[in-house]
């Protein structure tokens, strides 16, 4: 079998430093295959940079996937062209800048991954995520053995629906943006593994990875405050997968979490 880990949002200098302390090891001691993680809120909670992308990949991460949250750091349109294991999300403008797909091979099988955004309660202008899966299923075949569909989205339903549409067509189909893991994960018939959100990598003693204090506030009276990110209860969060290389199938989805500081939880 080859493993595969999708993890879930990095959360700021917490998620970016669990990441480095702890991947390089649990790469070896999982026997992990391919890394992909979602790199969107690296930089403070909001965005990514190439210095924080290329932090990211040398801690052992293969390939960096983004979401709404993609053009939130200055100058970034100007260097995502220029990094070959990052991608966009697919279902952007085709005007925008970046690759919208990504193939990365180990043991000499080669999985495509792509990322589509939601369009309910999301702000960022995108086409159908529905369509543009298609389009993107049809532009693989052929390419690679597996792909990997990242759903960056709010709505669960929209996610679950996605999964269904896209069952028996690819490997995998992995919610992400709600930072809050859920306890779906199955393999749909055809072998194709879904979770509807494989959580946040970063600190969860906060709200959704900021500090406590200024969200309440916001919520108690409406004024913008700015959310720093929290620091406590650090995690890495994503979806463990098998794959059977013969039949480049999911033959197993599992939730994984690791704490800084203990060991590996499944």
């Amino acid at each position: 079998m080859l493993k595969l880990l999708f993890i879930g949002d990095i959360v700021g200098r917490p998620g970016r430093d669990i990441l480095a302390e702890r991947l390089p090891r649990l790469r070896q001691e999982r026997g992990l295959d391919f890394v992909i993680a979602n790199g969107e809120n690296a930089a403070a909670g909001s965005g990514i940079t190439a210095t924080l992308a290329r932090s990211i990949l040398d801690c052992g991460v293969d390939a960096i996937t983004l979401g709404d949250h993609v053009w939130d750091q200055r100058g970034w349109e100007h260097e995502i062209g220029q990094m070959e294991r990052v991608c966009r999300p697919a279902n952007l403008p085709r005007a925008c800048p970046g690759w919208d797909h990504l193939i990365i091979e180990a043991r000499g099988f080669r999985v495509g991954v792509f990322t589509v955004l939601g369009r309910t309660f999301m702000n960022l202008k995108a086409d159908c995520p529905f369509l543009a899966a298609d389009r993107m299923v049809e532009q693989l075949r052929g390419q690679c053995d597996a792909i990997i569909v990242e759903v960056h989205a709010e709505a669960t339903s929209e996610k679950i629906a996605l999964g269904w549409h896209l069952a028996g067509r690819v490997t995998a189909v992995l919610g992400t943006h709600t930072h809050v893991p859920t306890a779906d994960a199955a393999v749909l018939p055809g072998g194709t593994a879904f979770m509807c959100d494989v959580g946040m990598t970063g600190p969860y003693a906060g709200v959704l990875g900021r500090e406590v204090k200024p969200v309440i506030g916001r919520f108690l009276d409406g004024m913008p405050r700015r959310f720093e990110v929290a620091t406590g209860d650090v995690r890495i969060s994503g979806a463990l997968i098998e794959i059977s290389p013969a039949m480049a199938r999911a033959e197993k989805i599992e939730l994984l979490t690791v704490r800084g500081g203990d060991s590996v939880r499944l």
